[in-house]
């Protein structure tokens, strides 16, 4: 398939546009390993979500660079960003914002919330109650909030990168399923290898161990850049494909995975959306204009393993929602 797609004048054309506009993401990039070593899963799915507008769950222990990644990558955009600390007593308010009353004008006004901004951390947000958690739904999913009868659109862009620890950490509570669909990826954070160890040691082992992020990219480009993915080249078995792998979710029988009795629920037509989604703005990063098989199976276990929900069964076997992303791409006949 790959020498056809090659061959094809209008992908040429985009495989022109993606070298013109892959620069910024490049040079953002190389800003971030300034800072963050090794963790190139992290960061790739960080330039993921940018680019196909997507919000983001990032989940790992304590002390992985979690926080420190999402603050490199708003450092090097000119944008505005917003840190927010979620913690058992934040309210919805809190985050979106209220009315308030001018005892001079005799009015209320609307003060808006940190959530008014272009990129936002949600540091640790499994340590605020569910109400506060659903208080980001209708900015995640519709990119407005309404305070009081009056409802204000999110500026462009709008990210939400959100942080948690993993649910048996004390403390914490588990993400509701609907919040946890609005998140495009969901990125497990691992440990450093020992020789990454060893380079943060040599990096961060000062008491005054600071790095300077310089801004390398503007809005616009982003804007840009979104468009170009939008043109990238995905054939229809592809499409087909993507459709096999979360139907199989749901109906592992048709594609004979082994996994059944392991799902409760399937992925949502909205992973549908992402997976496609996040395989084209793959290719973009790898620098093509068309969409190949390994793109699909690369953004497969961010775009899949949290919108799967395992049974107590599957508990029981120490299967893992990955687990089971891994055995539908071992199963799913690939075009």
């Amino acid at each position: 398939m790959a020498p056809t797609i090659v061959t094809n004048p209008d992908i040429q054309r985009v495989e022109g546009l993606v070298a013109q506009h892959a620069g910024p993401f490049r040079s953002l990039t190389d800003q971030m390993h300034r800072v963050i070593v090794g963790q190139e899963d992290l960061l790739h799915g960080l330039l993921l979500g940018l680019l196909c507008n997507g919000h983001i769950l990032i989940e790992g222990v304590p002390g992985l660079a979690k926080t420190t990644a999402v603050s490199c990558l708003a450092a090097g955009i000119h944008t505005r960003f917003q840190r927010i600390q979620f913690t058992p007593d934040l309210l919805p308010a809190d985050l979106i914002g209220t009315l308030v009353y001018r005892p001079a004008d005799g009015e209320f006004v609307v003060k808006k919330g940190p959530i008014f901004t272009n990129i936002i951390l949600a540091d640790e947000i499994n340590r605020a109650p569910a109400k506060v958690q659903s208080a980001l739904l209708e900015a995640m999913q519709e990119r407005q909030v309404t305070i009081g009868t009056e409802t204000f659109p999110m500026s462009e862009p709008f990210l939400v990168l959100a942080t948690q620890n993993p649910i048996e950490q004390e403390g914490t509570y588990p993400l509701p399923e609907a919040q946890v669909d609005r998140f495009m990826l969901k990125i497990v954070v691992e440990y450093p290898s020992r020789a990454q160890e060893r380079e943060i040691l040599d990096r961060m082992g000062r008491t005054n161990a600071r790095h300077t992020i310089t801004p390398v990219m503007e809005p616009a480009a982003i804007a840009a850049a979104r468009e170009v993915v939008d043109q990238i080249y995905m054939d229809d078995r592809l499409k087909d494909y993507v459709v096999d792998i979360v139907i199989a979710t749901r109906d592992p029988g048709h594609h004979r995975v082994p996994i059944s009795g392991l799902v409760q629920y399937g992925a949502s037509p909205r992973a549908t959306i992402s997976l496609t989604l996040a395989a084209k703005a793959n290719a973009f990063l790898d620098g093509r204009g068309y969409v190949l098989p390994q793109d699909v199976k690369d953004v497969a276990f961010p775009v899949l393993r949290h919108r799967i929900t395992t049974t107590y069964e599957a508990e029981a076997e120490e299967k893992t929602s990955d687990d089971i992303v891994q055995a539908v791409l071992d199963h799913v006949p690939v075009p």
